[in-house]
């Protein structure tokens, strides 16, 4: 997992819960880097999972919430560091559907060795787009936290369903409708 995933997380972190929070779960943690992350390092997302895990334990917030509110705070992240690539598009359905043959080719652009989730668009209408996510790590919420913002920065709203197709949430069922 790409180390500003982590750096932008541990920010997310001090920010809404305090330094003393960031030190509690690294220091709770068992990891590899001694929570030391660079954000061009790599690092194992069971680093990721620990903290989410101790933030979780420690502020009685479920781990799907805490993705969310991540997912808002990485959209602002990618928003101010990737503009061009948010110029490309007038539309909240057309980006998400290029998520897969457009935005993940130009991470890996940059993140070459980026483990990514797929994407896989079903079905594709003006106001409506049904797609299915697969990853290992199930971040669907994370997923879902940046299409809510997705909307908002086209100044839209959305219902977004999400429907578990795996139990343990490695595939998921978005179907989003544009209000």
């Amino acid at each position: 997992m790409k180390g500003i995933v982590f750096t932008e997380f541990l920010d997310l972190v001090e920010e809404k819960f305090g330094l003393e929070m960031v030190d509690k779960i690294i220091t709770d943690s068992n990891l590899e880097s001694n929570g030391i992350y660079t954000s061009i390092g790599t690092y194992k997302f069971s680093e990721m999972l620990q903290l989410l895990q101790h933030l979780s334990k420690n502020t009685s917030i479920p781990i799907d919430s805490l993705l969310l509110v991540y997912a808002e705070h990485f959209f602002s992240v990618l928003k101010k560091s990737y503009p061009e690539l948010f110029a490309t598009y007038n539309d909240p359905i057309d980006m998400l559907s290029s998520i897969e043959n457009h935005i993940h080719v130009e991470v890996r652009k940059i993140y070459p060795d980026a483990e990514l989730p797929t994407f896989e668009v079903i079905e594709k209408t003006q106001n409506s787009l049904i797609m299915i996510y697969k990853s290992s790590r199930a971040m669907h919420h994370f997923g879902l936290g940046l299409m809510n913002k997705t909307f908002e920065h086209f100044n839209s709203k959305a219902t977004i369903i999400l429907e578990k197709l795996n139990e343990d949430g490695t595939e998921v069922k978005f179907l989003i409708t544009k209000n």
